[in-house]
This record gives C-alpha cells, structure tokens and sequence, in this order.
C-alpha cells in the first residue's frame, strides 16, 4: 500500500441514489480526475467502464464530481470488481455496508 493511498482524503456522497451520473454513450473525464493523455471512456465497454469508475473513486475533489460521472445502480453492480485502493474501500463500506455485502457476494 502506497502512503499516498493511506494519506489521500477521498470524497464519499450521502447516499448512493444521488449519484446519478451517465449510463451510456461516451465520457471525457476533467483534468483533475484523468490528468492522463485525453481519452474518451465508453461506458458500453465493461474495460472503459471499470476504469472510469476506478479513477473517479480515486481522484474525485466533490461530492459534484462524483453526481457527475458515477451512477449508483452501476457502482453497486461494479463494485466487487473494482481495483481501489484499501482506505477508500473501507471508508466507502463503513458508509454503505451494502457494498461490503456486494463485494463478498462477487467473490
């Protein structure tokens, strides 16, 4: 585990209902969350999406953010198979222990 991972203070909504972002089509993520060669995520393509969803719980500075580029049916059906760092994982969980009880029920 990188101490950045450890040290990073990562942004968590109220529920998972406001997340109410795009469910299909093409995303470009801002700066601030892909500061990466540009790159449009297809979030028909599972690969796309996965990634997208990784760098949004990662990088997010909003709670705007997160509305913006995550939807909550999708990120309770992606969940356990998301490579996130284990701070965030534990601190999204202790939010929402439906997602604990998904990632176990993927395993």
């Amino acid at each position: 585990m990188s101490r950045y991972a450890d040290a990073r203070l990562y942004v968590v909504p109220e529920s998972l209902e406001e997340l109410g972002g795009p469910t299909s089509g093409a995303v470009r993520l801002p700066r601030h969350i892909d500061w990466g060669p540009a790159y449009e995520y297809e979030l028909a393509d599972s690969a796309d999406l996965a990634v997208m969803y990784e760098r949004v719980l990662r990088e997010a500075r909003s709670r705007e953010d997160l509305q913006t580029y995550l939807d909550g049916s999708t990120l309770w059906r992606l969940w356990g198979h998301l490579v996130l760092p284990a701070p965030l994982r534990t601190l999204w969980e202790g939010r929402f222990p439906e997602l604990a009880a998904r990632r176990v029920a993927a395993a």
